[in-house]
């Protein structure tokens, strides 16, 4: 275990295309949405027990997420939980956090990944992770992992490599392509030469910080600026007026897309990130009749069918359904079908005007 590998957890996110179970208060990622007796959270945290310190895992969220986080991860201390006053997208997350560690240690390298992904495959995580993590302690490089991708699904961003090698298992980049219709899809799995973008990067801290002065030299200057303030009982205020400064920016958009020193490292982890009700219908077993049911169901003449009820005392009964999402958490009933998940996010926006923040 290397004392300068750090990780940096993203976890600010609303999760919305999970909605009804993902809501405003409780999202996604303190959730236990899998049902195995730990939050999304905790199981990314575990997942890099033995990749480096757990003093050396940040967690990035909102402030009012804080609490949330402090009692899912009692042992962190307060350094260790870095509060965003608020949503910005990833890149100013991630400038965040990369300059709060280099302030601790200029000679971190850095994983940078999302707290509501599942991996499987344990050990060709750790293997690939730390294949990363050496090649870019070594070369100047900014390092992602990419899925091999087994369908053309059109949820996921996608990675085009080239056969040049930077290390042994470290291919260039060629290009980012963020979520392709159907048809390129199939085209980007048929060529061989495309993965699916994880969201996961691996770079040095200054590798880091030499990014975001090429590419957002803006964001560079404020978190530059209130750099010595980290660590102190002055970092709320500085983080906060930085915030107010930064726009709002993924770290695809306003790193990686520009980068020309971007690799990736190809692997097979059992990858989902759990985005949206389709990817988790895909990620979990399935009945005989392709339907995934959790919570109080029966079923008759339903076929490849999500039915989550998160109640105990309610029986969810359904008939003649094919090919939909039926989700029932709290207040709110989501029937919907699979084709069409994708514009849950209008469905969420049209409730806010409509019918008000409770079934938020």
């Amino acid at each position: 275990m290397n004392s300068r590998y750090y990780v940096l957890i993203m976890a600010g996110g609303l999760g919305t295309r999970l909605w009804p179970h993902s809501r405003v208060e409780r999202p996604k990622q303190f959730q236990d949405i899998l049902g195995i007796g730990e939050t999304l959270l905790q199981t990314t945290v575990k997942r890099f027990h033995n990749i480096c310190p757990l003093e050396n895992i940040y967690v990035v969220t909102n402030q009012v997420y804080g609490s949330l986080v402090r009692e899912q991860l009692p042992l962190f201390s307060q350094e260790q939980i870095l509060l965003e006053p608020f949503m910005r997208n990833t890149a100013p997350c991630i400038a965040y956090g990369g300059f709060k560690i280099a302030q601790k240690d200029p000679g971190a390298v850095i994983l940078v990944a999302p707290s509501d992904h599942v991996i499987l495959y344990q050990e060709a995580f750790e293997q690939a992770a730390l294949t990363a993590l050496q090649a870019a302690d070594q070369y100047q490089a900014i390092i992602t992992l990419g899925i091999t991708p087994t369908r053309p699904d059109t949820g996921y961003g996608y990675i085009n490599m080239e056969e040049k090698l930077l290390t042994e298992g470290v291919y260039k980049v060629r290009t980012f392509t963020e979520k392709p219709n159907a048809e390129l899809a199939q085209a980007f799995l048929d060529s061989g030469d495309y993965l699916w973008n994880a969201g996961i990067f691996i770079w040095h801290v200054q590798t880091l910080i030499n990014a975001f002065y090429n590419h957002l030299p803006e964001m560079h200057e404020v978190f530059e600026i209130i750099a010595p303030k980290f660590y102190t009982p002055e970092e709320p205020h500085a983080v906060h007026w930085a915030y107010e400064r930064c726009r709002n920016i993924s770290i695809d958009y306003g790193v990686m897309e520009h980068a020309n020193n971007v690799y990736v490292v190809p692997c097979n982890l059992g990858w989902s990130d759990l985005g949206t009700w389709k990817s988790f219908y895909e990620h979990l077993p399935h009945d005989n009749h392709g339907n995934v049911l959790i919570g109080n169901v029966l079923t008759y003449q339903t076929f490849n069918t999500l039915v989550n009820s998160s109640s105990p005392t309610r029986l969810v009964v359904t008939h003649g359904l094919n090919n939909y999402i039926v989700v029932e958490h709290d207040n709110v009933l989501l029937i919907c079908h699979k084709d069409h998940e994708q514009e849950i996010k209008q469905i969420l926006e049209d409730v806010r005007k409509k019918k008000g923040a409770e079934f938020l």
